[in-house]
């Protein structure tokens, strides 16, 4: 598919939100980046997803969120029809074993500390780069009468 995919990022941190893009930005990533900016924001996002509307090839989740926590964004995302098919990935300051845990309980594809140190923030955002949007085959929507 000639698409080139959203890559959805709920973070409520500006400033992890615009480390994010800047490390985007310097590795040329062809991938519009959507931010949703608490859990809420982000289901409401998910429940305005029309059938035909691309997904998202890759979703970054926090897992400290306001409003709705990124655990709950997670279930709900996993019991949705089409977006339990979206490769989840934490991308969290949390390494308590019980997120770690819950995280892959509940569908999680990866699990990520963020990097506090700029660099290797960059590193990270690289590597997430080239598997989920390059490497990863994405699942696209079965649509009816459609032929494969």
């Amino acid at each position: 598919m000639g698409i080139t995919l959203p890559i959805l990022l709920i973070e409520d941190n500006p400033m992890d939100v615009d480390l994010t893009r800047r490390a985007f930005i310097r590795h040329n990533l062809a991938n519009p980046l959507e931010v949703a900016r608490d859990g809420q924001e982000a289901l409401d996002l998910v429940a305005g997803w029309k059938e035909g509307d691309p997904l998202p090839s890759v979703i970054l989740l926090d897992l400290k969120l306001p409003k709705i926590s990124g655990l709950e964004v997670l279930r709900i995302l996993q019991a949705h029809a089409h977006f339990r098919t979206v490769p989840v990935v934490i991308l969290t300051s949390s390494a308590e074993d019980d997120d770690i845990h819950e995280a892959y309980s509940l569908g999680a594809n990866s699990y990520i500390v963020k990097p506090v140190d700029f660099e290797k923030f960059i590193d990270v955002a690289r590597q997430i780069e080239l598997y989920w949007t390059v490497l990863n085959m994405p699942c696209f929507p079965k649509r009816e009468g459609v032929p494969e």
